[in-house]
Order: structure tokens, then sequence, then C-alpha cells
């Protein structure tokens, strides 16, 4: 990965265009959160119900905190298990858009990945919408060639680079009274 790749990456995500890139779990495909149509696109793409929400990937903590409140439970996780393999689902602040994870739930599931590149772009950008590389229900992608044999020219850029393990992230549902794993991943909670 070079600069240029980022800076490109940055200008196609800011025109409200895709960009795959590797991450610590699998190869995702992102988009800019704050473009409804750019996040409708994503979901479009990947033939994914509109309904069902995205993640949001960030660089770091202060990232996160511009998008949910963070409880205690939530914070300790995070510092435990960041970066690295696990989305939290929590409550979204009141100036997110509600196109921004489950609008009837008011929640957004974020997560800081463990991946050079993931992490370059995230800190160049800002927070993302990502999901993985793939068509609903087919297994991830893992790397920037398979990702576009899937989903070709509906991105408008791969970032070369390998994903990790190639399990999706653990996720917690942290809004209710007692934590709830969604989906088992790399991460034991």
């Amino acid at each position: 990965m070079t600069q240029s790749e980022i800076s490109y990456a940055v200008g196609h995500l800011a025109a409200g265009e895709l960009v795959g890139f590797p991450t610590d779990t699998v190869y995702g495909v992102a988009a800019d959160p704050y473009q409804e149509e750019a996040v409708n696109a994503l979901a479009h793409l990947k033939g994914r119900d509109s309904s069902k929400p995205l993640a949001v990937l960030v660089a770091n903590m202060d990232q996160a905190i511009s998008l949910v409140k963070f409880s205690d439970v939530a914070l300790d996780l995070a510092d435990e298990h960041w970066p690295g393999g696990l989305t939290l689902v929590l409550r979204r602040l009141e100036s997110v858009p509600r196109w921004i994870g489950d609008a009837q739930a008011r929640t957004v599931g974020v997560r800081c990945p463990d991946h050079s590149v993931a992490l370059a772009l995230l800190e160049e950008f800002g927070p993302l919408v990502v999901t993985s590389a793939n068509k609903s229900g087919d297994r991830p992608a893992l790397n920037a060639d398979e990702a576009a044999e899937v989903l070709g020219g509906g991105v408008a850029q791969y970032i070369d680079g390998n994903s990790g393990g190639g399990f999706p992230s653990t996720v917690v549902d942290l809004t209710k009274p007692t934590p709830f794993v969604l989906r088992q991943g790399p991460v034991a909670v």
C-alpha cells in the first residue's frame, strides 16, 4: 500500500464511490457513512436488504465517540479488544444520520480493525460504513482479487492486500441490560 493509493481511495469515497480494502477479519468494501446514496449503493451492490444495518469502522476511540454512546462495559471491551475483531452495537448519537446503523433501534455497530491498511484509510478519511466484500450470504472475499471477481466495477478502487483470519468480527449488542452476542467471530466475549 502506498500513500497515493490511500489518497485515491479518499477521493473516491468523498465522491460517493465505493472502495475495497483488507481488514484484520475479511476483505471489506466501504462507503462514506454521511452520504446516504453511497450507503444505499453499498447495500445494493451486495444484494443486501437495506433494512439490515451495516457496521462502521473507526481508526480510534475519538472517531467512535463521535458516533455512539459508550457505557462502562463498552469502554472496557473496546479497551481490551480494539484494535481487533470485535464489533460493539451501541446507541447512536442524535447527531448521527438515521441511515447509519439500525434506523429503528437507533444503534450503530462500531469496530476498530487491527490492520495497517484499514487503519491508514480510516485515519485519513474518517469513519466508514463497511461490509464484507461478497454477495449477501456468500463466503467473504479475503483479498482484492477475490473481491473484484465478485463485485467487479461496482467498486471504484480495490486496495491490494490480504485480510486476516477470514472470519467476520464478533458482534456484541450492548444496548440491553445484559450484553448479547449477535454473531460469534474471532473474539470470544
